[in-house]
């Protein structure tokens, strides 16, 4: 016979574990009306007192004269600002805890030769990273993973900065393979020339490649510039399938990077584009979009020595399609300052940007760059509920993001710098506060 005590035992631990799988579904499940703010759809015009219904994790209605179903738990809105939740394009998140210590380093692969194509940066994330929470409490919702190094880096991918595993967070991977064209030394190469020369091997390699993959496995071809992995990796790139996210500040190596995408068919980004304003007609025309920033008017090498702070507003002029990301040499990549893409877009406001484009770059707009703007992006009906309740306009310095729900669930407000702020709010008279009398 099963003592009493051990059977309560049993019962109970299988009540604890009813109730875990029960809780996100019950979570999830909630309704919720966010009512009497100004709203943000981006998709569409602004609404003042406006609702948000969000149910099952997704937005269910959004306007101004929405029914508010019976059972949703109401946040008043009145006198806040209700956007999207922000997507950072350009990040290393969960790659990267400190930037000086090896171990936690996941964001470089090494290779071969400099190229990395087959490697997956995700594999590598730390969804239990503490620069997770601060960014969240800052209103971002969604991020691209960028791997960086060498002439071919790897694969991004753009995750959700919901709690759980890596595999709850990755909304879409790969969406860009990622490399760059404006650093010899990174590529293994002397010379600006001979980079483009080794780019241009590589892509016509993996052309190749796909085209005699049976002769390559019987052996019966060249020699290749990169592996068999490496080379597969490419072969969505060079079919025009998965974009090539190409790093370049200089004027000059950003139509280096534009005639590669013209011989070769590429879906062409650019990363950083410091001088991505001197050739905006270029880019327009390509139809390549530009993630880039505005936040430093001091190059940060001699390739960015045209940088300037009004280069978002000059590449929206044009007509190029603009995603505002840390902005180029200024470390806003890095993982702790990834929530400083907000400041960024208030900076190219201040610098001639159109508020609304401001914001359109840092929701809607990467999420159709990175091919996920029927899910995220913008508030309307059937988008996922990643959205944010700010004190004011977001861009301000002041404003602070209230309540930020990931997928229709709030998103929990604990971060690393909210302990570290509670616990020394008041020095204790050891450490130079005043003792009592």
């Amino acid at each position: 016979m099963i003592p009493t005590r051990l059977c309560e035992r049993a019962l109970h631990a299988a009540r604890a574990a009813a109730l875990l799988v029960a809780t996100p579904l019950a979570l999830s499940a909630q309704t919720i009306a966010i009512t009497g703010g100004k709203v943000y759809p981006v998709s569409g015009p602004p609404i003042e007192n406006g609702t948000v219904v969000i149910r099952d994790g997704k937005i269910l209605a959004v306007g101004a004269s929405v029914d508010v179903p019976n059972d949703a738990q109401r946040i008043d809105a009145s006198g806040k600002w209700v956007t999207p939740g922000l997507i950072n394009a350009a990040t290393q998140l969960g790659l990267v805890e400190i930037g000086a210590v090896a171990e936690t380093r996941e964001a470089s692969a090494r290779g071969r030769d400099n190229v990395a194509a087959a490697f997956t940066a995700w594999e590598g994330f730390n969804p239990a990273s503490v620069m997770l929470a601060p960014a969240r409490e800052d209103g971002i919702t969604s991020a691209v993973v960028v791997p960086g190094g060498g002439l071919i880096a790897g694969q991004a991918a753009l995750i959700d900065l919901v709690e759980g595993s890596t595999s709850d967070m990755i909304r879409r991977a790969p969406v860009a393979m990622v490399g760059q064209v404006g650093a010899s030394e990174q590529a293994g190469v002397s010379a600006r020339g001979e980079l483009i020369v080794r780019m241009r091997e590589l892509l016509e390699d993996a052309r190749t490649f796909s085209r005699r993959r049976t002769a390559y496995e019987a052996g019966d071809t060249r020699t290749f510039a990169a592996s068999r992995l490496d080379l597969e990796a490419l072969i969505p790139v060079v079919e025009g399938r998965l974009p090539l996210l190409l790093t370049a500040d200089k004027a000059s190596d950003i139509e280096a990077a534009l005639k590669l995408a013209r011989d070769f068919g590429l879906r062409l980004m650019i990363g950083g584009g410091a001088e991505a304003w001197m050739v905006a007609d270029k880019l327009a025309t390509a139809r390549v979009p530009v993630l880039t920033g505005a936040m430093n008017n001091i190059p940060g090498s001699f390739a960015a020595l045209g940088t300037r702070q009004e280069n978002p507003a000059l590449l929206r002029r044009a007509g190029v399609q603009l995603a505002i990301i840390g902005n180029a040499g200024g470390g806003d990549e890095e993982a702790f300052n990834a929530r400083n893409v907000r400041f960024e877009a208030g900076n190219a406001v201040a610098y001639g940007l159109a508020w609304n484009d401001a914001l359109r770059a840092v929701t809607l707009t990467p999420a159709e760059i990175f091919g996920v703007e029927s899910r995220v992006g913008s508030l309307a009906a059937g988008r996922d509920a990643n959205v944010v309740v700010w004190t004011g306009d977001p861009f301000e310095f002041a404003t602070r993001a209230e309540r930020v729900f990931i997928r229709g669930r709030e998103a929990p407000r604990s971060s690393r710098q909210d302990m570290l702020t509670e616990r020394y709010k008041t020095l204790p008279p050891a450490y130079g506060a005043p003792k009592p009398r």
